[in-house]
């Protein structure tokens, strides 16, 4: 079984690792992103006898085995675990879910269908009607570029693009957090007025 953990590794999740909630060993990890803190390199991790299969030469990455990415993964892993990141992250993811479920019982927040997270990886769902949950796709694609006039970046995504997510750094302040809510509220808000 292979695990991708490229954007849910490190913390993100509230483990160093988002499968660890699973309770399974993979066989084969990959890993990017936050492993070297911005650095380019990724990471394929797994058991002996499958890591020792390839020839010398019959593995690799396009950011494989940089020097410096190498010291940066070093000292960003260092990072996580001094200051507690993965702990983090669970208080972030809750104060992302605690600030959505208020707004999802405002008037304007009707159109908020469902609201999940896995530590710091959040995301709202956005339906036309709460009961039969219609995606609604032109509203997510508003709020995006509604936020961008006024300074937050956020991202869509889903198979019917209705949803909003939210990646926060592990290191922003609840501040810094509750001003990017703020404005996804009042982008809400101008929206549905």
């Amino acid at each position: 079984m292979i695990v991708d953990e490229i954007q849910t590794g490190f913390g993100r999740t509230g483990r160093t690792f988002a499968v660890e909630y699973a309770g399974i060993e993979p066989d084969l990890m990959t890993t990017a992103k936050s492993l070297a803190g911005g650095f380019p390199l990724s990471a394929v991790t797994g058991k002996a006898d499958i890591m020792d299969g390839p020839s010398p030469g019959g593995l690799g990455g396009t950011y494989a085995g940089s020097p410096i990415s190498c010291a940066a993964a070093l000292a960003a892993i260092d990072v996580v675990e001094e200051e507690k990141l993965a702990e983090r992250a669970l208080r972030l993811g809750d104060l992302i879910e605690k600030r959505i479920r208020a707004l999802a019982e405002e008037p304007a927040g009707s159109c908020i269908g469902d609201i999940r997270h896995l530590g710091a990886m959040a995301a709202m769902e956005l339906v036309t009607d709460r009961d039969t949950r219609a995606p609604d796709a032109d509203l997510t694609k508003a709020i995006v570029q509604k936020a961008a006039t006024k300074g937050l970046i956020l991202l869509s995504c889903g198979i019917r693009g209705n949803v909003v997510r939210f990646l926060p750094p592990l290191t922003a302040s609840d501040e810094l957090v509750n001003e990017g809510l703020d404005i996804l509220r009042e982008s809400l808000l101008e929206l549905s007025g």
